[in-house]
């Protein structure tokens, strides 16, 4: 690979105009495409072959009229302090905005407060219910305006009214402050790192430019793909961190080649050839994660996986041409401010410093230090993340409702109200399906009102439920179905007992009567994807760890370092699910990133920390140990190898491990559960991974492990193949405008550890 990805770098920049010129076509195209294609629109989160989806899905069968999920609007209204909403005068405003909305484009039905009974006990609080004929997605702005406005108009009357449901439900939208904190941040540590202005703006430039293409596809694709605003943030959020990085590694391995006194062109195919291989096997990595949430069976999270794979495809292949490209424009000015001095016609060039030599960094002095009291480090380390990760145990898995939701928003406050006129579990009711088609029974008891009797019964004679509706009856008399309001909050664990009651106690009645009963609902729902969730968790952990070490194992031909990157992993995850814990469960700081209401962690979040952070987790893993593992191969020692590792690589991996924390805290500013749950848990997971696992508890063990971390056995160094990640092919070429002294040592053997 290496060799393949050197006549790579060295073309790209000979090609320079041409490659340039291509992406510049990319960019023109996708932002061209974007423009043109019609505007993307949520969908309706769903995982199909549940009880509950299924239920939906008869649901649209049996009444076609209806929507089963369909946009929904509840009018709260209440009454000024002291008075009755079903005062005349009262009344009179409540009729009358109810009127100026029914029969108005895309409303299906309004419901009378009066007439239904939806009035609360103290007679202060009472809603109406607006059903439409299309999904929230699909509302036009003029039908959700008209119900802002029918809002205004009861305010202006002197009543409370807020509105809750579906209909208002906004599109998160990219471009906050925050996520341009993160990349200002970002801009400052490249400076930092790179001492020069224009390699740090190569960076970001070539960063943006894939970020770019890859936003601008997602949206022509939105429509016939169903895309989201969320795979769009994603794709952002992961394309900017992963392209500023490879390109940094890049960027830093050209000017080591020519600070060693490669000319430009051997340079840039140098670097692509061996911080490139990295970069391919990383986002490899990364790709394959993203790629494998769709085994999950949820087509948003399938979405999401592809949108941000596609994104680090992109990352991956602009650092791999456009970056050498920029080289050759670019010229001396890539280098630092010194290396240009050295770099001047007629200044000799100092000969290059041999392995183990150099000025003593930072990260030279944290890696002696590691390796003079390993066991010290490992115990801190790993205590250390064992007690951040222990509020994991309590973790509970959710969808963000209306409940979490800002104070200031009028869903909250609907909520709210109708909370407290109605109890909790009214902003959670569940749906019960009564399917009679395919009942044999032609007794008494199989008749459909028999049926629906014995459901009523089961599902009131179980504890938590407050209320059950009037059935309502589809118009081939095929189908019931009943509304059961619980006495808790949607997201409280006594819901979900609730549901799985239900479920129990219908068992009997459909045994008895042939009946298909099936419990549904968005709270229903809710529960069976995070049931899911949490049952695929484990299967998805064991395939991403096994993965791990497989190629892993691969790229440094060891057993011992790829079981302890894994194990690594693990504990980084752990730590990040803490965090989540305490952040969203407990509410600890949870002012700091504006949550404003604990409750469970988004049931999507721990797969997708998982899929993204193994993918990451390796990044640093590979770009860390591949320099370590070239200086033991050519004959260093484990010990002085590790320094050598840090000493070439740590400066860089810590900076790129900053830059992703800040790319990825950007992002917790966005108004979205969703958005900002990913923000903390993937700042969170990179922080403890780079900067915990990686530089603290990986040399640690290397310097317990010896020259064992490096073994591997016989017949599997038969079996697997070289992909000669850290360019040991471009070292026994020895090139004659760089020669490399160290290309004559000859590999160490394998089977055994080294003596």
């Amino acid at each position: 690979m290496a060799t393949y990805l050197y006549r790579i770098g060295r073309w790209a920049f000979r090609r320079r105009r041409l490659v340039s010129g291509l992406w510049l076509a990319a960019l023109v195209l996708a932002v061209g495409a974007a423009a043109l294609a019609p505007a993307g629109q949520e969908e309706d989160l769903s995982m199909p072959g549940t009880e509950s989806q299924k239920a939906f899905d008869l649901l649209d069968e049996r009444f076609p009229d209806s929507n089963s999920q369909g946009a929904e609007a509840r009018l709260v209204f209440q009454a000024p302090d002291g008075r009755r909403i079903t005062a005349r005068e009262n009344r009179v405003v409540v009729r009358d905005t109810l009127g100026s909305l029914n029969g108005g484009d895309q409303v299906a039905s309004t419901t009378d407060p009066y007439e239904t009974g939806a009035v609360s006990g103290d007679g202060t609080i009472a809603y109406s219910t607006i059903t439409y004929s299309a999904n929230a997605v699909d509302l036009a702005e003029p039908t959700k305006s008209a119900l802002e406005d029918a809002a205004g108009r009861a305010r202006d009357a002197g009543l409370t009214v807020e509105i809750g449901g579906s209909a208002l439900d906004a599109e998160v939208e990219p471009g906050g402050t925050t996520e341009l904190i993160g990349v200002v941040v970002a801009a400052v540590v490249l400076v930092i790192t790179l001492g020069s202005l224009v390699a740090a703006g190569l960076s970001l430039l070539t960063a943006f430019l894939g970020v770019a293409i890859a936003f601008g596809l997602i949206s022509a694709l939105a429509v016939p793909l169903g895309l989201t605003s969320t795979v769009a943030i994603l794709a952002l959020m992961l394309g900017l961190a992963v392209g500023i990085d490879y390109a940094l590694f890049i960027t830093s391995r050209f000017r080591d080649e020519r600070a060693k006194g490669s000319e430009p062109e051997e340079a840039a195919g140098l670097a692509v050839g061996t911080a490139g291989s990295a970069v391919v096997f990383a986002g490899a990595t990364v790709f394959i994660a993203l790629v494998a949430l769709g085994v999950v069976g949820i087509p948003e999270l399938t979405k999401i996986g592809m949108g941000g794979a596609g994104a680090v495809a992109l990352a991956v292949l602009v650092a791999l041409t456009l970056v050498p490209a920029l080289f050759g424009f670019f010229g001396r000015r890539i280098l630092s401010r010194a290396a240009r001095k050295d770099a001047r016609p007629g200044r000799e060039r100092p000969h290059p410093a041999p392995t183990g030599a150099g000025r003593s960094g930072l990260g030279v002095r944290w890696a002696r230090f590691v390796l003079r009291r390993p066991v010290a480090v490992l115990m801190i380390a790993g205590l250390g993340l064992g007690a951040v990760a222990l509020p994991a145990l309590s973790l509970e898995l959710g969808l963000p409702g209306d409940e979490s939701k800002p104070v200031e928003t009028t869903q909250r406050r609907a909520y709210d109200l109708l909370s407290e006129g109605f109890g909790p579990g009214f902003n959670g009711p569940l749906t019960v399906v009564v399917d009679t088609s395919q009942s044999g029974d032609t007794s008494e008891s199989g008749d459909p009102r028999a049926m629906t009797d014995l459901v009523v019964k089961a599902v009131r004679g179980v504890d938590g439920i407050e209320s059950v509706g009037d059935p309502v009856l589809s118009r081939n008399k095929d189908t019931v179905v009943l509304t059961a309001v619980p006495r808790t909050a949607p997201n409280s664990g006594e819901t979900k007992d609730v549901v799985h009651e239900i479920r129990s106690a219908v068992d009997g009645v459909e045994a008895d009567t042939g009946a298909r009963i099936a419990v549904t609902g968005t709270t229903a729902l809710n529960i069976d994807i995070s049931e899911a969730m949490s049952d695929a968790l484990i299967p998805y952990l064991t395939v991403v760890i096994g993965l791990a070490i497989l190629l892993l194992m691969v790229v440094f031909r060891s057993v011992l370092v790829p079981v302890k990157a894994a194990l690594g992993f693990l504990l980084s995850v752990g730590a990040a699910f803490g965090v989540l814990v305490a952040v969203f469960q407990w509410g600890w700081g949870a002012d700091l990133v504006g949550i404003e209401q604990t409750g469970p962690v988004m049931s999507l979040m721990p797969i997708l920390v998982i899929g993204i952070v193994f993918g990451l987790a390796m990044d640093y893993e590979v770009f860390l140990f591949t320099r370590m593992r070239e200086s033991y191969v050519h004959g260093a020692s484990p010990g002085a190898a590790v320094v050598d590792g840090f000493r070439h690589s740590g400066r860089v991996v810590a900076a790129a491990a900053i830059i992703m924390i800040s790319v990825f805290a950007g992002f917790v500013g966005l108004n979205s559960p969703t958005i900002q749950t990913m923000g903390v848990g993937l700042a969170s997971a990179v922080a403890f991974d780079a900067f915990v696992v990686r530089m603290a508890i990986a040399p640690a063990v290397l310097a317990l492990l010896g020259h064992r971390a490096w073994w591997l056995p016989r017949i599997l160094n038969r079996v697997l193949p070289n992909v000669d990640i850290e360019g040991e092919a471009l070292s026994r070429r020895a090139p004659a405008s760089a020669p490399r002294p160290d290309a004559a040592v000859p590999r160490l053997p394998v089977g055994r550890p080294r003596p």
